[in-house]
């Protein structure tokens, strides 16, 4: 497994951070985001479309809808955001369709993966958000499927 890191030492690096992450995500399309509650998954999923082209506002969680749709202006390409936090089980995202987003191709950014992770791909790729208590600075780490 190829393991890659991204530490955010402060908010005023999320966007240098987003810049990286999105030379990492080469042709993989399906990323979980790991991370405690707080740990800035939304924020750092916010500044991931903005580097990828999305000129809309994405800054809200999609939690009372589950998956919000946004387009890049650059690419326009589709790129999927899930909140996977509300839901009760597997079969109620299994109801929303969320494999058929997951084989379409575009990019899908999932929060709160562990609600569903019986029904993420192989090649899905594991992001971890971990915070340091002291500092308030975060490290991200990319685990990438075995090709």
């Amino acid at each position: 497994m190829k393991t890659e890191v991204i530490n955010i030492a402060t908010l005023d690096n999320i966007e240098e951070a987003a810049r990286s992450f999105a030379r990492l995500m080469g042709d993989y399309t399906v990323f979980a985001f790991y991370g405690e509650m707080g740990a800035g998954k939304t924020t750092f999923i916010n500044a991931l479309c903005k580097v990828l082209g999305v000129e809309e506002d994405v800054t809200n969680s999609p939690s009372f809808s589950i998956i919000n749709e946004y387009r890049s202006d650059t690419t326009a390409e589709l790129i999927y955001h899930f909140d996977c936090y509300r839901l009760e089980d597997e079969r109620e995202a299994e109801d929303i369709g969320v494999e058929d987003y997951f084989d379409s191709g575009a990019v899908c950014l999932i929060e709160w993966p562990e609600r569903i992770e019986n029904l993420l791909p192989d090649d899905t790729v594991i992001v971890r958000i971990t915070v340091d208590a002291t500092t308030d600075a975060r490290t991200m780490t990319l685990e990438f499927p075995e090709d």
